[in-house]
């Protein structure tokens, strides 16, 4: 408790707080969307948006206190995604029933071991390109809602061109600050909006049916690894964070599967809204940005213990504020993770694919664009590199120099 009241700063607590609104601001709509769906009645999806609130916090918490790293957990967007077409056509008791084996298989997974030699052998360059990939559309949509909002995304630029200058570590939350105060001054801020309430779990008994487990359970173990973990991970190892991955699957497994007879569909870790917590601007010092982590859960217990006003929250604040803040929150992340892809020349070529097809958002087969651009960028490597490796100098031409390794 000393030392976490000795690095407690304000630009942590700041950008845990925004990683929370970010979180909010997309994924909780595709729940909603994926409620509607279903036709599920208003206390399911208020006990759906208490479970994955209050799993979020609790392990984001217990996590980033025990490896002093910042670790966001979040619940499955591309599985909230995927209940969207699955929910008219099962019952949610069966979708628990689903949720249940989908979280032994991911812990199973987690106690394994697994994953983490798996994510050892992906190149740096490769993880990186993925990550960047994914951010991609975030910086993209700052630029895109000028076109809604200029004067208010506009100024919300300003803003934090001044304060990277002046004040770096506070300037996503001048931002913030900037962009609340004009939104509300110009009367974009949907008061009638805000209501308050509680948001209370609701037992949900499990069905189990081999059709729904194949349908649900699997797909949902894919995208989260795949979609989730996988670039959750990169997003630590890019900013030089070694914790393992065993142990943070196998936590967030352990939650989801205590939930889910409550309407949690799956926790894992976050990436994007993790990328705002990683960087600089939650402090210059990385031993002390664990502090966002500690942030970010106790706003995620806060905002789901208060379910319903919390969504109304973040209804009555514009879209366009919401995609300007998390541009701009990312826009370090986005730049570091491409400074990475592109430092090694060995892996540019791959690592360039590996980002084309991230951003690209395309789906295969089910699957997510993060997972196809890591499998295109892995490929790509494997069949570059010996390739470049094994070519022989034309006869009467010196032996290349040996190239400068990137610095560190």
């Amino acid at each position: 408790m000393n030392r976490l009241l000795r690095d407690i700063s304000l630009s942590a607590v700041i950008a845990g707080f925004i990683a929370t609104v970010i979180s909010y601001a997309g994924p909780l709509v595709i729940i909603f969307q994926a409620a509607e769906a279903g036709g599920l009645p208003r206390e399911v999806v208020s006990s759906w948006v208490w479970t994955v609130s209050i799993g979020s916090g609790v392990l984001g918490i217990v996590l980033s206190l025990r490896y002093k790293v910042p670790i966001i957990i979040a619940w499955s967007a591309p599985g909230s995604a995927l209940l969207v077409t699955m929910l008219p056509d099962i019952s949610m008791n069966q979708a628990v029933g689903a949720y249940l084996v989908s979280s032994v298989i991911i812990l199973l997974v987690g106690l394994s071991g697994a994953f983490d030699k798996i994510i050892r052998r992906v190149p740096a360059a490769i993880s990186a390109a993925m990550l960047a990939g994914i951010l991609f559309r975030f910086g993209t949509g700052l630029f895109v809602s000028v076109k809604e909002q200029p004067w208010l995304v506009l100024a919300m630029l300003g803003t934090y061109l001044l304060f990277k200058r002046v004040m770096p570590r506070y300037a996503v939350m001048a931002v913030l600050i900037v962009g609340v105060a004009i939104a509300a001054g110009s009367g974009e801020l949907r008061s009638e909006a805000l209501v308050i309430g509680l948001a209370t779990p609701v037992w949900i008994t499990p069905e189990f049916s081999w059709q729904v487990i194949l349908g649900v359970a699997f797909p949902l173990v894919m995208v989260s690894l795949t979609g989730q973990f996988v670039p959750g991970m990169a997003v630590l190892r890019n900013d030089g964070y070694q914790t393992p991955a065993s142990p943070l699957i196998s936590s967030s497994a352990l939650g989801s599967l205590l939930l889910a007879p409550f309407g949690c569909h799956g926790l894992n870790l976050a990436a994007i809204t993790a990328a705002i917590c990683t960087g600089k601007e939650s402090h210059e010092d990385p031993d002390k940005r664990y502090v966002a982590g500690i942030s970010g859960g106790l706003f995620y217990l806060l905002l789901g213990i208060f379910g319903a006003t919390l969504v109304s929250i973040f209804t009555a604040f514009p879209a366009a504020l919401i995609a300007a803040l998390a541009g701009l929150a990312l826009l370090a992340a986005i730049g570091g993770a491409l400074s990475t892809a592109m430092s090694v020349p060995e892996d540019r070529e791959a690592a360039l694919i590996t980002f084309l097809v991230t951003a690209s958002g395309m789906s295969l087969l089910g699957l997510s664009a993060a997972f196809w651009g890591l499998i295109f960028g892995i490929a790509a490597h494997v069949l570059l590199t010996p390739r470049r490796s094994k070519t022989p100098s034309p006869v009467g031409t010196p032996a290349p120099l040996e190239k400068e390794q990137p610095a560190r």
